[in-house]
């Protein structure tokens, strides 16, 4: 017995360090080497100051910017440390609210009355950090960020086709469009 449980320690002792330490260290290295900006959270950086990541979504309210799917991680949207989705399903007479007052902001911030708002920008993604939108929802804000800026919504629609991703390898997901790319590019002039 004593043989048995000698042999069941070293096993422990050599797997822990095989799987706990050097596959990781390992797999870190090669991530560092070959993909070293999407292995350190895939950040933009403006000098020094970290202006955000381009796979978290981030909160914009102001009238100048494209806003974001809204999202419901607590205690603060888009904690990347907290990712969750609403569980609020489509009978829930809060998610009924939360949609109808998110339609009345988008309305009374310069939306279009007569066009559907699109659902991405009133319901948050199943993780809530969604950092894209629909270039349906881009275009809706067109108008409204064009207006607040004082740009042609020609020049705004050029700035949303440039940072439209399409799918992934041709097949995969939706086109969408990077919110805080595209707001950075704005604000930048580019």
């Amino acid at each position: 017995m004593l043989q048995t449980s000698i042999q069941a320690i070293r096993a422990l002792i050599v797997f822990t360090v095989i799987t706990g330490v050097a596959y990781p260290l390992i797999v870190t290295g090669i991530a560092q080497l070959a993909f070293n900006d999407r292995a350190n959270g895939s950040l933009l950086h403006e000098g020094d100051k970290v202006l955000g990541s381009r796979l978290i979504g981030q909160p914009f309210s102001d009238p100048k910017y494209f806003w974001s799917r809204p999202s419901p991680t607590s205690p603060m949207p888009y904690n990347g440390g907290a990712s969750s989705g609403s569980n609020q399903g489509p009978t829930n007479p809060a998610l009924k609210e939360a949609v109808e007052a998110r339609v009345k902001a988008l309305r009374e911030a310069g939306g279009d009355a007569s066009t559907p708002v699109p659902v991405d920008l009133v319901t948050a993604s199943g993780s809530g950090l969604d950092p894209h939108i629909s270039p349906a929802a881009a275009d809706y804000q067109v108008p409204r960020v064009a207006k607040v800026r004082n740009l042609p919504e020609d020049k705004v629609r050029e700035q949303v086709a440039r940072h439209t991703e399409g799918r992934q390898i041709g097949i995969l997901g939706e086109p969408r469009v990077n919110v805080l790319t595209l707001n950075l590019a704005l604000d930048r002039g580019r």
